[in-house]
């Protein structure tokens, strides 16, 4: 197990967890040529106002160009580190082809640094491979997946996640996904075999509120204690419970139990079965 737990010397302390990355890494520093600069949005706008609440802050950050479009075929390519990037839960990992250019990709769990992956219809099924769906059999988990061919990878990219293909029939292959949605993507789109790397992440107990701030996440007031001015669950002599009928965003739009998905949304009829919802039955 790669966690490493500390003695409970303060309250913060008790409890917290985190990756024990110098058992996983293999390197500090990225690679210069595939960082680059820039502004974070912290959730505002173009015009600056806040469009996401409790995000701000944080410790600054370089930004690796990580390849998600995969576009060099049929050349073999070489692990040669296993990274951090502060903008993922994942691991990186700086690849060498045989040609010479390097690139940063999302690492799957088990590859090591001197393996060799390779994006190719003719490829092995191996973990780090990226093939076609049409040519990944029934049972293999995957991750990186696309949703139309050569449209970069969109689906299954955090820590520890993989998709699962469950059939291939008429041009197109039933996955399940981890929200347990069974949805059919075209056969001829591409995805790479194994599962996330970091799959320890989710484990992790982050103990503080200051280690939230240096991750640029910023406090959350509860809507109860506020004023009735500023939210639907405000006022109230102590405390009280919401007050409404039903919960309510800041706003006073209805949430919890009410759908959300258009009913005329263009990718409704790839879904073969929705997710199945966690939590307490009724």
């Amino acid at each position: 197990m790669a966690m490493k737990l500390f003695k409970p010397t303060t309250a913060g302390r008790r409890g917290m967890s985190v990756v024990h990355y110098r058992r996983l890494l293999t390197a500090t520093n990225p690679h210069k040529a595939l960082t680059a600069g820039g502004k974070r949005g912290v959730g505002r706008n173009n015009v600056g106002r806040i469009t996401t609440r409790h995000k701000g802050g944080g410790v600054k950050r370089n930004y690796r160009l990580v390849d998600f479009t995969y576009n060099k075929k049929d050349i073999p390519a070489k692990v040669e580190s296993v990274e951090y990037d502060p903008y993922r839960s994942g691991f990186i990992g700086l690849i060498c082809y045989a040609d010479g250019e390097r690139r940063y990709v999302l690492l799957p769990q088990g590859v090591k640094v001197g393996d060799t992956v390779i994006t190719s219809d003719k490829a092995d099924i191996a973990k780090g491979n990226r093939l076609p769906l049409k040519k990944i059999p029934a049972g293999t988990f995957i991750y990186n997946l696309e949703l139309k061919p050569n449209g970069g990878a969109k689906l299954v990219r955090s820590a520890g996640v993989m998709a699962e293909v469950l059939a291939n029939d008429a041009g197109y292959t039933n996955v399940k996904l981890p929200s347990s949605e069974v949805r059919k993507i075209i056969d001829t789109a591409w995805a790479s075999v194994g599962a996330v790397s970091n799959e320890e992440f989710r484990l992790i107990n982050w103990g503080t509120a200051g280690r939230a701030r240096k991750r640029g996440i910023r406090p959350t007031v509860r809507g109860s204690a506020m004023n009735p001015v500023d939210h639907p669950y405000g006022g109230g002599e102590g405390r009280q419970g919401r007050g409404t009928r039903r919960p309510k965003t800041m706003w006073g739009k209805v949430t919890g139990g009410r759908k959300t998905r258009r009913a005329k949304k263009y990718s409704n009829v790839f879904i073969v079965s929705r997710r199945v919802k966690k939590g307490r039955k009724k």
